[in-house]
């Protein structure tokens, strides 16, 4: 026993000793420099701004690292730190642009150290980074972001918010030197002017007005120089889904559209598509925040899945995107996990109603039952038709009401909606609508009163898509068209009706239940609180009406920090977060192009909450 104890400890030192010479993992090394940058950014921002700090026993050490800046200007340390921290976020990200920049800096701010400090310990941490840089570069191959021109003008907007915040606080930062008691306006007045170049009504004794007016007019030109830099750089617009890449994915969905309640909504042109090295799957996706987010399962042949995800993976890398899939079902989810070494989570249950088992008889149905009659008796009707066997006209009139009712500025939805209504192409669509009896109140819209639109779930199904009515018609209108389609689903050859999707089902339902333990129901709680604001339990009552069978979706993820990340990024897609300009700032929304005369695209008006994906304002208990 203790021969083989010795014999380990002895293979110990060995190994520890390899193991530092070697020095960090290669897959470290970005975020050892990144931190690195962060940190002596942070310093050198701290030392420009605050006079007290470059006295510091903290600054005078913190003076040695490559980048800092001590014995230069003000303004030179405060724009040194400014790039340095958008540097590091680049070097994190494995940047190929960050990473050459570092490689010219770093040596710049060795010889800086050299000739103003004499510092040799500068020196040899400076080497010791650019020799991780260049040992390591096969780490820095990330792709730049699709961007485009309107970037310019959001840098241009923060980093003037950003310049206006700073130059307040280096504004303020010399009490004992300012003339006069200068109020906010006139500190804001400075702010300004000095960004621009100009002398400002604040006056200081001694040199600190030269130190401010330096500080302040750099943090203007570095505005100025990154702005004019992305307005000019070449774009690389995000990916769109083009004409052909849609036929190929319309082909597989033909064959294989069956398998997935969410496959045809993988057609929003607002994603892009890679396809396995066979042709034969898919998988559609949005880069959103820095995250490369898909939305339910591949499309197309199960055997051809880890082709196209080993294409997914391959172009998250290379551009350093988070990969995450949302919505997955249990069998996407375990080839995803299988595949990549992603983990998944549960998400919530899609609600499936199987037309040959609904029925409006009995107890359970009384509530939607009563209220459907109740609404028929008002002199309301109900129409189930295909898309392309509506008029040009009734189309137009369905896109108008649906956008006019939808609620909210932004539409919403990413991957349980289609993002458009009556495309030629959609022609195989369901639209559910109710009108008024005639010759009662007319609206905007004629005697249109609410619309569901449906896509085509495989041959014999279909996928709600939305969900609109009007404010002013009856309570009830949601549960009157999904009925009116579920009795119309036979004629139309649907057999299966996939509703809305239920956030954390699966939590609220065992909450409620007798003999739940005190964790359960503080999670159901907090479900419930949260309720308040995005649509969880109540589109889980109102899934729940139609009695229907519960299919778990799930969201695929690398590490579990990277959920938060995902998480926002996904309520941006959905539509929930905007990151937008001031409106009188923004231009005309990009639309995509048509991709051949014959194939035009019609305007958006579906959209789905993030909670609640295929359901829109007005839905559930709301409507009632």
């Amino acid at each position: 026993m203790s021969v083989r104890i010795d014999g380990d400890k002895s293979g110990l030192v060995p190994n520890r000793l390899r193991r530092l010479l070697d020095g960090p993992r290669p897959e470290s090394v970005p975020g050892i420099v990144g931190t690195a940058c962060t940190f002596v950014g942070l310093i050198d921002i701290a030392a420009g701004v605050f006079p007290r700090f470059r006295q510091s026993r903290f600054h005078a050490v913190a003076e040695v690292l490559p980048g800092a800046l001590g014995p230069f200007a003000a303004a030179l340390s405060i724009s040194a730190g400014v790039l340095l921290l958008l540097l590091a976020h680049g070097l994190k990200r494995h940047k190929r642009r960050a990473w050459r920049a570092a490689v010219v800096l770093l040596p710049a701010g060795a010889v800086a150290q050299f000739a103003y400090r004499h510092s040799f310990f500068g020196v040899l941490i400076a080497a010791a980074l650019l020799a991780l840089l260049l040992r390591h570069r096969a780490q820095f191959r990330a792709l730049p972001d699709p961007r485009s021109r309107w970037t310019a003008l959001a840098n241009f907007v923060l980093m003037s918010a950003g310049s206006i915040g700073l130059g307040l606080v280096i504004v303020n930062s010399h009490p004992g030197r300012v003339v006069g008691e200068p109020g906010l306006y006139e500190q804001l007045q400075h702010v300004v002017y000095g960004l621009l170049g100009a002398e400002g009504p604040v006056h200081y004794a001694g040199q600190t007005s030269w130190t401010v007016g330096y500080s302040l007019g750099a943090l203007g030109l570095l505005t100025a120089l990154t702005t004019t830099y992305l307005a000019l750089r070449p774009e690389h617009p995000a990916a769109r889904l083009h004409f052909e890449d849609e036929q190929r994915l319309r082909d597989l969905l033909a064959r294989h559209g069956a398998r997935d309640s969410l496959g045809h909504f993988a057609l929003r042109r607002d994603k892009g598509v890679v396809f396995s090295p066979s042709g034969k799957a898919a998988v559609t996706y949005r880069v959103v925040s820095g995250v490369m987010l898909a939305s339910g399962d591949p499309i197309g042949d199960v055997e051809a899945w880890p082709g196209a995800i080993e294409r997914f993976m391959a172009e998250a890398k290379a551009h350093s995107w988070t990969p995450a899939v949302m919505g997955c079902s249990e069998t996407g989810g375990e080839v995803w996990t299988r595949e990549t070494g992603l983990d998944a989570l549960e998400l919530g249950d899609e609600a499936i109603v199987d037309v040959p088992d609904f029925s409006l008889s009995g107890r359970a149905m009384r509530n939607v039952r009563q209220m459907v009659k109740r609404i028929e008796r008002n002199g309301y009707e109900t129409r189930v038709r295909r898309v392309g066997d509506l008029s040009e006209e009734e189309l137009d009139r369905v896109r108008s009401a649906a956008d006019a009712w939808r609620g909210t500025d932004n539409e919403r939805g990413f991957s349980m909606a289609l993002g458009r209504i009556g495309d030629p192409a959609d022609a195989n669509c369901v639209i559910a609508t109710a009108h008024r009896a005639a010759g009662g109140t007319q609206g905007p819209y004629g005697d249109l009163s609410a619309v569901l639109h449906f896509v085509p779930w495989g041959p014999d199904g279909m996928s709600l898509d939305l969900m609109r009515r009007d404010r002013a018609a009856d309570p009830g209108m949601n549960e009157l068209l999904i009925v009116a389609a579920l009795h119309a689903a036979p004629t139309l050859g649907v057999r299966r009706v996939s509703l809305n999707f239920a956030m954390f089902r699966s939590a609220l339902a065992r909450g409620e239940k007798i003999g739940a333990g005190p964790v359960l129901r503080t999670w159901r709680g907090l479900l419930v609180f949260l309720s308040r604001w995005f649509q969880i339990e109540s589109l889980y009552k109102f899934n729940a009406k139609f009695r229907p069978r519960w299919e778990p979706r799930f969201v695929v993820f690398r590490t579990t920090r990277d959920l938060p990340r995902i998480g926002f990024a996904a309520m941006q897609a959905e539509g929930f977060v905007t990151l937008a300009l001031p409106r009188l700032l923004r231009g005309r929304p990009a639309r995509v192009p048509r991709p051949c005369p014959h194939h035009h695209l019609a305007p958006a008006p579906t959209k789905t909450p993030a909670a609640g994906p295929r359901a829109s304002q007005g839905t559930g208990a709301q409507a009632a």
